[in-house]
């Protein structure tokens, strides 16, 4: 009897890792944070995730190659998914909870379809419909109740309107990347995506890289840097593609549903956040309008990705 693995059950497990991974990160940049201001970690990570995919880019002996009339098209994703959108999460991070960090970044798929609804011919089910008004509710909840009760001015608000306007960013990275994904492989685009970008938050960092007082972070810190940008965005990213390969694009996008869940549990568990009772119940209704908005990019379509990974 064969004890390994299938392809596709290999596939499953390492998809829950990478969930895992990605819920920890939130706890683990936030922490990082600490000893590490938000630019300087920024260019640590992308720095590690860079190398990792240009790694991997020589290891199969590709050709990056991006065709003339393209090359403004990728300027620009590499702009808004990388250098705009890392910075408002780092920056929103920074300012709020991890777990308030995990639920508000995972209404990118919310944006996604209430962005298609308005400028694209692909209109919300009646299922999306209630996922968005819930979601929204669930937000709202998280952004007004803090430790002091009904407060919109509390110092964690803009740390969660900020982390909100990162996945509107991303939704609309993920809407203009689209064509570019029929033309070029995943790979290929985001490895020239994750370069513009990177190269372009390491450039803007170079001031706090340079008052960044060296000596006192501890090595826990820059393991979160380099886990961050190793395994939170490089590894997370062929993961993704194997189980897109394995187990289909559908099931697989279903696997970011647990995110936001556990990105809640570890800020609490890691971190010892505590948050308001009407906090976990607009976390509690911003899951599951997450849950039901991304069901309604499955019901009668083919198996193929409605937006591709986010990398935080």
């Amino acid at each position: 009897m064969n004890s390994k693995p299938s392809g596709r059950s290999l596939a499953e497990l390492m998809l829950m890792f990478i969930v895992v991974v990605w819920a920890l990160n939130f706890s683990v940049v936030k922490y990082s944070l600490d000893e590490i201001d938000p630019l300087s970690f920024n260019a640590f990570r992308f720095a590690f995730g860079i190398g990792l995919m240009w790694a991997v880019v020589w290891f199969r002996g590709m050709r990056i190659r991006i065709a003339r009339k393209d090359i403004g098209k990728v300027v620009l994703l590499g702009l808004l998914g990388n250098l705009i959108y890392q910075m408002l999460f780092i920056v929103g991070i920074d300012r709020t909870f991890a777990s308030n960090a995990a639920v508000m970044l995972g209404t990118i798929p919310v944006w996604i379809a209430v962005l298609s609804h308005i400028f694209t011919d692909q209109k919300m089910y009646r299922t999306q419909a209630i996922g968005v008004f819930a979601a929204f509710s669930g937000v709202v909840l998280i952004m007004g109740f803090g430790e002091q009760g009904f407060n919109f001015r509390a110092e964690s608000v803009l740390g969660d309107a900020i982390i909100v306007s990162a996945a509107m960013v991303f939704a609309v990275y993920t809407l203009l990347s689209r064509s570019l994904l029929e033309t070029y492989s995943p790979l290929t685009l985001a490895t020239m995506v994750m370069t513009i970008g990177g190269v372009l938050l390491i450039l803007v960092a170079i001031p706090s890289l340079i008052r960044l007082d060296y000596q006192s972070v501890s090595l826990v810190s820059w393991g979160g840097a380099a886990y961050s940008g190793l395994f939170a965005i490089g590894l997370a990213y062929l993961i993704w593609n194997f189980g897109i390969k394995n187990v289909g694009a559908i099931r697989t996008s279903t696997y970011q549903n647990m995110v936001p869940v556990l990105g809640v549990l570890f800020g609490l568990i890691f971190l010892g956040e505590k948050l308001h009772i009407l906090q976990y119940l607009g976390c509690l209704l911003t899951i599951a309008g997450i849950f039901l908005t991304r069901a309604g990019f499955t019901r009668g379509r083919p198996d193929k990705p409605a937006y591709p990974e986010r990398r935080t």
